[in-house]
């Protein structure tokens, strides 16, 4: 696996070495040993899959409070999409940046988001499907979200969403003020 620094500290675009022949190839897609040699998170405690019938399925952005943070790999498996993290830590000096990613059924890079990141992604192709693992359980108690058009991040999507959850269509606009104060930013 080749792992590539995003521009947001923490977080990598994960490509496959491929080993090929006639029949077509064989790779890896996780290695704990190579996870732990970056430093990485390496015990994944679920693997969610996601399909999507129509490009311009947006999800997201979605986070976890602590204690309840979570860390994604991230992969395509069929059709294409735009994967989207934003840093939420409030300590990085990366914090409230965000960057975005084609993973597609093609190129099978996947991205790693780190704990404190904001996670979503719009899909490019009909009948797309995703799959990541994730660290800690789904604890729908700390499940918080950034509006995907939140004025504040000013996120740059390659097509407009055209299917969107009314969960995520009603995320509040983000202000930096009340998530600090609330501590819905992570330390």
């Amino acid at each position: 696996m080749r792992f590539t620094p995003t521009p947001l500290e923490g977080a990598y675009l994960v490509d496959l070495e491929r080993r090929e022949d006639e029949r077509g190839f064989f790779a890896r897609f996780f290695c704990t040993e190579e996870f732990r040699n970056h430093d990485l998170q390496s015990q994944f405690v679920q693997a969610n899959n996601s399909w999507n019938a129509c490009k311009g399925t947006l999800r997201g952005l979605h986070y976890q409070l602590p204690p309840d943070q979570e860390e994604k790999i991230v992969r395509c498996l069929r059709g294409a999409l735009f994967d989207v993290i934003l840093d939420l830590r409030i300590d990085s000096p990366t914090f409230r940046k965000w960057f975005g990613a084609h993973l597609t059924e093609d190129n099978r890079t996947m991205m790693y988001v780190p704990k404190g990141f904001a996670h979503g992604f719009v899909t490019m192709k009909d009948n797309t499907e995703a799959l990541y693992l994730v660290s800690t359980p789904y604890a729908p108690s700390n499940e918080r979200g950034i509006r995907w058009n939140d004025p504040f991040f000013n996120i740059t999507w390659p097509i407009e969403p055209t299917n969107i959850s009314d969960k995520d269509r009603r995320h509040p606009d983000f202000n930096s003020y009340y998530h600090l104060a609330n501590k819905e930013c992570i330390k």
